[in-house]
């Protein structure tokens, strides 16, 4: 029986981008809420726990890079973008399979990495999925599309968490391995494989005499230097910069510390599963209602209600949790009965955040729509998205390390407190003359050099002290992780953008980048042997060092260059391709 090309129909493109989109939800319900629930009920410490999920969403924070090469790379027997989704889904299967026969908590490392090249594969699959979303859809179509993508990924996260949960009871948790495998796998089966695309102008590149790795590289210098350009080309535009890297919001009952809790409190999988599902529920529901009173009373008036509603739930289990002494996260072997109010509790405020959350996630993604410059609309929203994500992954970093240092309540008001910094952003956040950059980029970049550079050089006096801060230790070293991540992506922009700066220096902040970003494995230094770990030690207080020098010579420069035209990529002036990355 020959199967139906969704693309054909109307109604078959709606169905087939909501299925697609459901093989995205499923692996980050399956890490955030089935993994992370079985690996707390095995006595895996939440520290470990926050970096596993922190890392799974690292590949979505830079899924943009994914862009040009599957814009340029693509094959005429299985579509431009339909190979792509196919093969990335075979390879989310295969990874998740590979990792049946692990031993958890025992091979946690190991697991780790495998699912994070699991993801990997699904964030490079959502890039593939928008593309051929954006070249299929008609434009009358693309509300409700979008609006069923959403669901989709809603009932993925369902599946691949509450579903995983449900199972587990029956069969275990390793077998639920292929039942997650088997549900992308029938997508692949029944929705990618019968589609059809329509033929592309895949010659351009040969006729122009540019390869296509030239090109796709060229294309992603392009992003990297249009998403500077453009983030310091309005106000607005800047400090949404800095919205998006902050949390919106109160964040740790929608990450593993609210199932950390509940396996804590002596949920079974079962309830678990529930508690998931219905939240999901809600959330989804609220999140159109959210849209539509932003859209009648002002956006950053509800959303700054939204935000601030977040922390309400959060602060009152917080409460009950210290009322009833219920602080530090407990093992199996001294774990008590906690009381039904208590439960009671952990229900009341997961269901109440799910309204909050989904408030604030259907507003969120027009304030950032406001300060984007329509020219370069797509690059600019897209870096937005991305930057949203890392938040997310630090988040879930800095909550695990900080219930293992100073309990559940501690890390609770941290978060619901941290969690309203953005709102001292949001008034300035709005439209200034059509996004339309107004000189003053050049300024912000400088600026922007000389806070990062400073705070780069204050790693050495936090790590030579940082026995010291005690307890806030792990707090910090998330701090100056995310301080270390912008300032590579600073670097690595600079060098890209910058002209008329010595080559010398550029070259050198390129690789101080590259070591930036290495500064990550930092945490597992004290594993190697002598004189490894010695070398290691050195290279740990050097690198921020020699890097803020780096930026602080950089800060000097007069970066006319971002008021000038748009650089020419280095892989040939071609029309650029679409590629929509949410």
């Amino acid at each position: 029986m020959r199967l139906p090309n969704l693309l054909a129909t109307q109604r078959g493109r709606l169905a087939a981008f909501f299925f697609l989109y459901i093989t995205e939800g499923i692996p980050l319900g399956f890490a955030a809420t089935a993994v992370a629930t079985q690996l707390r009920r095995q006595d895996v410490g939440p520290a470990e726990i926050g970096a596993f999920v922190g890392s799974f969403y690292l590949p979505w924070a830079f899924k943009w890079a994914f862009g040009p090469f599957i814009d340029v790379f693509a094959s005429d027997r299985f579509g431009r973008r339909r190979g792509w989704i196919i093969v990335t889904q075979v390879l989310m299967a295969l990874t998740l399979m590979s990792t049946v026969l692990l031993k958890l908590p025992e091979q946690l490392a190991l697991f780790t990495i495998i699912l994070l090249v699991h993801n990997s594969f699904g964030a490079m699959q959502d890039v593939a999925i928008d593309a051929l979303a954006v070249n299929t859809l008609a434009e009358h179509e693309r509300g409700l599309a979008n609006g069923l993508m959403f669901a989709g990924a809603a009932i993925g996260q369902a599946i691949g968490g509450a579903g995983v949960l449900y199972l587990s009871s029956y069969t275990g948790f390793q077998p639920t391995f292929f039942f997650v495998a088997a549900c992308i796998l029938a997508v692949t089966l029944f929705v990618a494989l019968p589609m059809r695309e329509a033929p592309y102008a895949a010659r351009a590149l040969a006729a122009a005499g540019v390869s296509r790795w030239a090109h796709a590289t060229g294309q992603m210098r392009d992003f990297a230097v249009e998403s500077f350009r453009s983030f310091l080309g309005t106000r607005g535009a800047y400090l949404g910069l800095a919205f998006a890297l902050l949390p919106s919001g109160a964040m740790c009952l929608g990450l593993a510390l609210q199932s950390n809790l509940a396996v804590d409190l002596g949920l079974n999988d079962n309830q678990v599963a529930t508690l998931n599902l219905w939240s999901g529920i809600i959330q989804a529901g609220f999140m159109v209602v959210g849209g539509f009173l932003s859209d009648r009373y002002g956006r950053r008036r509800m959303l700054a209600l939204y935000i601030a509603l977040m922390s309400v739930p959060v602060l009152y289990l917080m409460s009950v949790l210290q009322q009833y002494g219920w602080v530090m996260p407990q093992n199996a072997a001294n774990r008590g009965v906690a009381p039904a109010l208590l439960v009671t509790a952990l229900w009341v405020a997961t269901l109440t955040y799910g309204v909050a959350l989904g408030l604030m996630y259907g507003t969120r993604s027009a304030i950032f729509m406001d300060v984007t410059n329509p020219a370069v609309a797509a690059t600019q929203f897209t870096a937005y998205m991305a930057l949203l994500n890392l938040s997310i992954a630090y988040s879930a970093m800095w909550q695990g390390i900080a219930i293992e240092a100073i309990g559940y309540p501690a890390t609770m008001l941290i978060d619901a407190i941290f969690g309203l910094a953005c709102l001292l952003l949001l008034p300035w956040i709005r439209t200034v003359r059509g996004n339309v950059p107004d000189g003053g980029a050049p300024l912000r970049a400088r600026a922007s050099a000389v806070v990062l550079g400073a705070t780069c050089i204050a790693w050495l006096p936090y790590r030579m002290g940082s026995a010291a801060i005690g307890a806030a230790a792990p707090i910090f070293e998330t701090v100056f992780t995310v301080v270390f991540v912008a300032s590579a992506l600073f670097l690595l922009a600079g060098a890209a953008v910058l002209t008329q700066a010595s080559r010398a220096l550029l070259r050198a902040g390129s690789w101080m980048a590259l070591l930036l970003l290495l500064m990550y494995a930092r945490r597992w230094a004290g594993q190697l042997s002598a004189p490894w770990a010695d070398w290691a030690g050195w290279l740990i207080l050097a690198v921020p060092l020699l890097a803020g020098l780096v930026l602080l010579a950089l800060a000097a420069q007069a970066w006319r260059e971002l008021n000038g035209a748009k650089t020419e990529s280095r892989g040939g002036a071609l029309p650029q391709t679409s590629a929509s990355i949410r």
